[in-house]
């Protein structure tokens, strides 16, 4: 399921902010969202779980990180 979630958040982010994804597979339940190299979203302990943060989370995360550059 934290696959196909990435992979649904990859391709909204790249929808919506027109930016380059690369998706790098891990530990299972490991899922986090980095952004010009500095990490907007660790999903942390709860992420092996199965619970996520919301694409709204990770997409304001991305943006915020976007507008420091």
């Amino acid at each position: 399921m934290t696959g196909l979630y990435a992979a649904r958040v990859a391709a909204r982010l790249r929808r919506e902010l027109q930016i380059d994804v690369e998706m790098i597979g891990g530990r299972y339940g490991q899922f986090k969202v980095v952004v010009d190299g500095n990490t907007v979203i660790d999903g942390g302990a709860v992420a092996f779980l199965g619970v996520l943060p919301s694409q709204a989370k990770i997409l304001a995360a991305a943006r915020e990180q976007l507008r420091i550059k």
